[in-house]
C-alpha cells in the first residue's frame, strides 16, 4: 500500500475525506469509485486515489509503483489537459486529411456486401462507463448482444473488403469521431465489448484498472503484438499487463511513439483477421 494511504471501507462526502486525518490521500475501490466520486482534489489537500476492482493483494500480486505513488492514481495537473488537447488536434486533423480515404472505404463496403457502412457497438470506457464505439463494418452480420463471438481465422462472417480493413486496422478510423466526442483517446487501452468486459474482469487480475484512462484507437499492447483474437486468459493477462504499464508510465512522448509504431504495424501486421 502506498505510504500514508489507508484503505477506506466506506466513503462519505469530500468533507469526510478531508477530516479523516489522511496526510496524503484515500484509496477507494472500484465499486465506490463509480458512486459519483471525482478524482479531487478535495478540501484539506486530500487526493482521492482510484483503485478500480480492488481485490485482496498478496505480496506477489501487489504492484510495485515508484516510491510514494499508488499503483494507478487519478491523473492530476496538466497531464489530462495536455493529452486531451493532443487528442482533439490529432483527431480533427486526421479526419480532414483522411476524408478521401474514408469516403473510398465507405464506397467499397457498400459495393462489397449489403448492409450499413458503419457498425456501432457498446463498449466499456473511462470509469467503467459504457459508450458507443464506431467502426467500419467488416462482417456480413454484426453482433451486439450478451454473447459476442470473436473473429477467428477464416471466419465466414468477415467480408472481402473487411479482411483487408481488419488486417490494416483501417476499420478503426471512424473512432476519430469518438475521440472528438470525448469517449476515446488516440492512444489508450483498447475498449472491449460489454459482454467480453464482464467475462475478462472475472478472469484477469487487475483487469478493471484499465478503465482508469480513456480507451484508445491504438495502444501499447497493440504495438507490442497483442492484436486479433484472445484465445485464453493468459493472452488477455498479457494485454492487461501492457495496458497497465502504459497507464503508469504515460507521457505525450510515449503517445507519439505508439502512434508512430501503429503506422508501421498498419503495413506489416498479420495478427488481426
Amino acid at each position: 500500500m502506498a505510504r500514508g494511504v489507508r484503505p477506506q471501507s466506506r466513503v462519505g462526502g469530500s468533507d469526510d475525506l478531508a477530516g479523516g486525518g489522511l496526510a496524503n490521500g484515500s484509496l477507494v475501490s472500484g465499486s465506490l469509485a463509480g458512486e459519483g466520486l471525482a478524482a479531487g482534489p478535495y478540501p484539506g489537500g486530500v487526493a482521492l486515489l482510484l483503485a478500480p476492482g480492488l481485490v485482496p493483494l498478496t505480496a506477489a500480486e501487489a504492484p510495485v509503483p515508484a516510491p510514494g505513488r499508488p499503483a494507478i492514481a487519478a491523473r492530476r495537473g496538466a497531464g489530462p489537459v495536455l493529452k486531451r488537447s493532443v487528442d482533439l488536434v490529432g483527431a480533427a486533423l486526421g479526419l480532414i486529411v483522411l476524408l478521401p480515404l474514408l469516403l473510398a472505404i465507405a464506397v467499397l463496403i457498400k459495393w462489397d456486401s449489403p448492409g450499413p457502412v458503419l457498425f456501432r457497438q457498446s463498449r466499456i470506457g473511462l470509469g467503467n462507463r459504457p459508450f458507443r464505439v464506431w467502426k467500419f463494418r467488416t462482417m456480413t452480420c454484426c453482433e451486439n448482444g450478451a454473447v459476442i463471438r470473436q473473429a477467428q481465422p477464416g471466419d465466414p462472417r468477415v467480408t472481402r473488403i473487411g479482411r483487408f480493413l481488419r488486417r490494416t486496422s483501417l476499420d478503426e478510423l471512424p473512432q476519430l469521431v469518438n475521440v472528438l466526442l470525448g469517449s476515446m483517446s488516440l492512444v489508450g487501452p483498447r475498449p472491449h465489448a460489454v459482454a467480453h468486459d464482464a467475462q475478462f474482469a472475472g478472469l484477469v487480475v487487475r483487469y478493471a484498472e484499465r478503465h482508469a484512462m480513456r480507451p484508445g484507437i491504438t495502444g501499447w499492447a497493440q504495438v507490442r503484438g497483442c492484436r486479433g483474437e484472445t484465445p485464453n486468459a493468459a493472452a488477455m493477462q498479457r494485454r492487461v499487463d501492457l495496458d497497465l504499464a502504459y497507464i503508469e508510465h504515460w507521457s505525450v512522448l510515449l503517445d507519439l511513439l505508439i502512434l508512430a509504431l501503429t503506422l508501421r504495424e498498419v503495413f506489416r501486421s498479420q495478427a488481426a483477421y
